[in-house]
């Protein structure tokens, strides 16, 4: 069985992998990283992938980066404007240029979708209905956009109903609060979704995120989020949230 190339790392992480006790989802790991150069990470989700066996255990991994761009396989050279200190590095993942720094929580999916008999489609919603869930418990509403995967603040808030029970159609997409790319090779994800807790988003006015010239960027606090978000406790309601969703029977 192949192991979690991250997990002989000498970087502090959380004590050890979960797991849920029962259910579906009962054999999935869940990783709490901590924090992890990106291009130590890459190469790990690589092997992993590579290297499963067709009954190895499904693994999420929850950590933070440091400043890093990060370029999808059809990344266009324009979107990134002046990275300056910052490494840009190219991956195969789906989607175009976004940036990964401290104060961010990374969930990388490392999921056998044949085994689960889901498509691309179905996974891109359950991860983003995760993270509805987990901005949802900081009070902050958030929604999709069509055609432009990831999360964005929900305009105008709406503060008379639960933000769970507020999707009207005249609400309007604002700033992006999480980002998602997927690569799939041979019926398996990796990469996944990044949620904006507390970070620097200075950087994100140093390219075009997504792709999308001027599209702001916001993350839980600068939204309002109540309580005021821990990384560590965001990261752990988001790995919950994460298990729920993709686990979920039909």
């Amino acid at each position: 069985m192949n192991a979690c190339p991250l997990s002989e790392s000498p970087r502090p992480a959380a004590p050890g992998p979960s797991r849920p006790p029962s259910g579906p989802g009962a054999d999935v790991v869940l990783r709490e990283l901590g924090r992890v150069p990106y291009a130590q990470a890459l190469q790990a989700m690589r092997e992993f992938t590579a290297h499963r066996g067709s009954d190895q255990a499904d693994e999420i991994w929850l950590l933070e980066h440091d400043a890093v761009f990060t370029q999808g396989l059809a990344g266009k050279a324009e979107h990134v404007l002046t990275a300056g200190d910052i490494p840009v590095v190219q991956t195969e993942r789906g989607g175009q240029v976004t940036y990964h720094g401290p104060g961010q929580v990374v969930a990388y999916t490392l999921i056998d979708l044949a085994r689960l008999g889901l498509g691309v489609r179905e996974m891109v919603c359950r991860l983003e209905a995760a993270a509805i869930d987990t901005c949802a418990r900081w009070q902050v509403a958030v929604m999709r956009k069509p055609g432009a995967p990831g999360l964005y603040l929900r305009e105008p808030t709406t503060t008379s109903v639960p933000v769970q029970e507020a999707p009207f159609a005249s609400d309007r997409p604002g700033a992006k609060i999480a980002s998602l790319g997927l690569k799939i090779s041979r019926g398996r994800s990796y990469h996944g979704i990044a949620l904006n807790v507390d970070m620097d988003l200075s950087p994100f006015g140093c390219i075009n995120p997504c792709g999308y010239a001027g599209l702001p960027v916001t993350d839980l606090r600068q939204a309002g989020a109540r309580p005021i978000p821990c990384v560590a406790e965001v990261g752990q309601a988001f790995g919950a949230a994460l298990m729920r969703h993709l686990y979920a029977s039909p």
